[in-house]
């Protein structure tokens, strides 16, 4: 329970480690979240999604110094690729965030990716039970990318970001990818470049081709420029973050936030699931080098993966049924 004690006193050292903990998948650092989960809830999670190289770690810089003027404290989670010597984050969370590092009261932190589909971190989830416990008001996750890799932020986040800059060539690609799908707020950056109107306009188009948008809110689309001016950057950053507040605000006021949090425990439930009932198994068949033989047989095919996972259910898994479940 001291721990449990230390994160919720906000002690950084400790926040720190249970997250690593997490990300190197200790088993002792479940509990934690065990005890730390009544306390948790109360946070606003944003998340970023965007092409790489679409400027969203300068936004989210901005949006933290945004946020510190109103007094509120502000939890970043970043996730990176993986590096293949450490298998940590690539780019690192006070590089990019160095302004802030002196700051008692946000918090920084970058997660390897470590080959998760997504976009995100495995640990992202049990990060964002730690700095909601923590007592940040704001926590910020950021994706790698965006298009099928940056969809799961969704199911994290209650307002999604979906960062664009014009000349990239891949706009509407990007679009088709489900992006439209998941974003609260688009956020055009650069957007005194060349093609800026012309990206505007077709994320225009695209809205307009919606007719009903859940709670009445439709995805405004915010344009910041040069970076250069960072008078002009900064109004243009607290303008995106006045829309997100008042998509929080929408979805509280249209009873729509209830249902936003129980997709969340949802998924969250079956990625747990997962890594409660499948990876034991994995591991015990990978220790004793029967995985290897199976994956062997399915190669050449002697097996196919359906008869190879059957057997494996019915072997590991109490009252599994191949008939029933086939039919």
């Amino acid at each position: 329970m001291e721990r449990t004690e230390k994160i919720l006193a906000g002690n950084v050292r400790v926040v720190s480690t249970l997250i690593r903990n997490l990300e190197d998948r200790v088993p002792k650092a479940k509990a934690a979240i065990r005890n730390i989960y009544p306390h948790t809830g109360k946070a606003h999670v944003i998340g970023f999604t965007g092409s790489p190289g679409a400027g969203k770690s300068t936004l989210i810089d901005t949006m933290i110094a945004v946020y510190r003027k109103q007094g509120k404290t502000v939890g970043a989670l970043l996730v990176d690729p993986t590096s293949p010597f450490t298998g940590g984050a690539v780019l690192g969370d006070r590089v990019r965030m160095q302004r802030h590092a002196g700051d008692p009261d946000v918090f920084v932190r970058s997660l390897a990716s470590r080959g998760a589909l997504g976009g995100l971190s495995k640990a992202v989830g049990n990060a964002i039970h730690i700095l909601d416990a923590m007592g940040k008001d704001i926590i910020i996750v950021e994706t790698i990318g965006a298009g099928q890799q940056g969809v799961d932020i969704i199911n994290h986040a209650h307002t999604v970001i979906v960062v664009q800059i014009p000349g990239m060539g891949d706009e509407i690609q990007t679009l088709k990818a489900g992006i439209l799908e998941i974003a609260d707020i688009f956020m055009i950056n650069k957007a005194d470049r060349d093609g800026g109107g012309k990206l505007y306009q077709e994320l225009m188009h695209m809205l307009n081709m919606v007719e009903n948008y859940t709670g009445g809110w439709r995805p405004p689309i915010i344009r910041a420029e040069n970076i250069n001016d960072r008078d002009a950057f900064t109004k243009s950053v607290e303008e995106l973050t006045d829309a997100v507040d008042a998509h929080y605000q929408n979805l509280v006021s249209k009873n729509i936030l209830e249902e936003c949090l129980l997709r969340h425990v949802m998924i969250e439930l079956d990625e747990t699931l997962e890594a409660a009932i499948l990876e034991p198994i994995i591991t015990e068949l990978t220790k004793s080098g029967e995985l290897d033989r199976f994956v062997d047989k399915i190669l050449h095919r002697e097996l196919d993966p359906n008869t190879v996972a059957e057997e494996i259910a019915e072997r590991y898994l109490k009252g599994y049924d191949r008939e029933q479940i086939s039919q």
